[in-house]
């Protein structure tokens, strides 16, 4: 198996299934870690929380769990402002 960072080494390889399998493997992992990283995206640059004050777990917690909730609502406004 190839590890995350090798995926370079895959175009030294010769051109056949193994290529292909590989270069799909490789393509999917790079979408679901897109797909997961983004709300962390917005959460930094949309809402500015990229240092966390030390103010208890339960109030970091909140802050977080309403950030997350806020970054699902920021990623969707385009179809919830869009007329019906």
């Amino acid at each position: 198996m190839v590890h995350r960072g090798q995926a370079r080494h895959a175009q030294a390889l010769p051109d056949g299934r193994y290529k292909d399998t590989l270069h799909t493997l490789e393509r999917l992992k790079a979408q679901m870690r897109a797909r997961v990283e983004h709300p962390f995206r917005v959460i930094k640059r949309q809402f500015g929380h990229v240092k966390v004050r030390y103010r208890g777990l339960a109030k970091n917690t909140h802050q977080l769990k309403t950030l997350f909730a806020l970054s699902n609502l920021w990623m969707v406004r385009a179809a919830l402002l869009a007329p019906s």
